[in-house]
């Protein structure tokens, strides 16, 4: 699978390394010269320039890679690479830094088929949302921590409650939400919860039945 990671700072390097040694063929694109010194060095295949721009993407491969990530610290470059993406009929996914509002969130999943924040999911959250998944999984994300995806019932007592707001026990969070038969994305500030929700849960792997009693709450099949 050919997959393109535009920008190597810290997310993109610790993502295309995941990706690479699930042995995908991974391209890096940068405009900084240093980076893309540094992502030739770890050896992967690199090209540089701007990593919105279509004739650059074109030399990275675009038109024969299944998915592009931007994830540039610039906004702007991860936008027009997603959009260069879309029309290359490539899965997309989009890194924002920050959170922001409803109208300009909606704006970037239009583009996008995933969006993803860095900073709350990590770099692993971004190697997911490249491959396609949806976080039905339970996938390693750092040395101790499992991402756990649980679905909420009716009885469950946080039914109501805005995700943000959800307190788990052992210093799990939720870093992920989806309602039913919709992928996960990161929810918004006023996301509440309802029966039949899915919730990506960040845990220990020894708490993971805790935290799924205290949720009342089933792994999908």
């Amino acid at each position: 699978m050919r997959l393109i990671i535009v920008g190597y700072g810290r997310v993109g390097r610790r993502t295309a390394s995941m990706l690479r040694s699930e042995g995908h063929d991974v391209v890096v694109v940068d405009i900084d010269r240093e980076r893309v010194e540094r992502a030739r060095d770890d050896g992967y295949e690199t090209v540089e320039g701007d990593g919105g721009a279509e004739s650059v993407l074109g030399e990275a491969g675009v038109g024969e890679a299944t998915a592009i990530a931007g994830l540039a610290g610039d906004l702007n470059t991860n936008f027009s690479a997603c959009v260069v993406g879309n029309a290359h009929d490539c899965r997309t996914v989009l890194r924002v830094d920050k959170d922001v509002s409803e109208p300009l969130y909606d704006r970037y999943t239009d583009i996008a088929d995933a969006v993803i924040y860095p900073e709350r999911l990590g770099a692993a959250g971004a190697k997911t949302a490249l491959l396609g998944g949806d976080f039905s999984v339970v996938a390693e994300i750092a040395e101790h921590l499992s991402l756990a995806s649980l679905t909420i019932p009716e009885e469950s007592p946080v039914v109501g409650q805005r995700v943000v707001e959800v307190e788990l026990p052992n210093e799990a969070r939720i870093y992920a939400h989806g309602r039913a038969d919709s992928e996960m994305t990161i929810p918004l500030p006023q996301t509440h919860i309802e029966p039949g929700d899915s919730v990506a849960v960040v845990v220990d792997p020894e708490h993971v039945p805790a935290v799924r009693d205290a949720l009342r709450a089933e792994q999908p099949a």
